[in-house]
């Protein structure tokens, strides 16, 4: 569902029209967030082909990580990380972030843009992103309505019917803030689209990582 196909086509669109609208709003806040993003690193997590952070390095953030479990979105991400010319200030950690988190060093930014609705298991992603974030974290993540839940269970019928594993989750949101509540992380920008919302909190402390 990830592959070599719909990383080329993504990347394609993106190199035509930027980032879609809620992940430019994400952006714009993550930027907006205690200490904007000049001279900062970040993590993008499920980075897909590198939005938000080809984004970030052209508004001046130091180095960076992406890390995803589709090697094909990360191959794209590199591809035009080299064609922006700073794939040397880029590191590539594939595979499951709950898994590989550990190989990740902290960040004053983390992102993860439509990831949670893609992991069955909120808190331990949410968990190791939070603990790795210094400063800022940034999400979007489906909103809990009844009509995002009926849409999902949809998706996810028709997902057994083809015997694909993949499914998709809407978390509650009061419980992803408390997540974050836990790990030292208030809010400080809420939007809500359609079927989006788009969230960043700042840390309240020091870091715990």
């Amino acid at each position: 569902m990830f592959g070599d196909r719909m990383a080329r086509r993504q990347l394609r669109h993106y190199r035509r029209k930027g980032p879609g609208r809620a992940t430019r709003r994400l952006i714009d806040a993550v930027a907006g967030a205690s200490a904007g993003v000049a001279g900062a690193t970040f993590i993008d997590i499920g980075g897909g082909v590198g939005a938000i952070q080809h984004e970030l390095m052209a508004r001046g953030t130091a180095r960076g990580t992406s890390a995803d479990a589709s090697p094909a979105y990360l191959a794209a991400a590199r591809a035009e990380a080299e064609a922006r010319g700073y794939a040397d200030r880029m590191t590539y950690v594939e595979g499951d972030f709950v898994r590989e988190a550990n190989k990740v060093e902290a960040a004053d930014i983390v992102t993860l843009d439509r990831v949670v609705c893609c992991y069955p298991d909120m808190p331990a992603l949410l968990g190791a992103a939070a603990v790795r974030a210094r400063r800022t974290l940034g999400l979007i993540f489906p909103r809990g309505t009844r009509f995002m839940r009926s849409g999902v269970a949809v998706v996810n019928f028709f997902q057994r019917l083809r015997r694909h594993p993949f499914r998709v989750y809407v978390h509650d949101p009061d419980q992803v803030e408390a997540v974050l509540a836990r790990h030292g992380l208030s809010r400080s920008y809420l939007r809500d689209g359609m079927v989006w919302r788009v969230l960043v909190v700042v840390r309240d402390g020091p870091s715990l990582s």
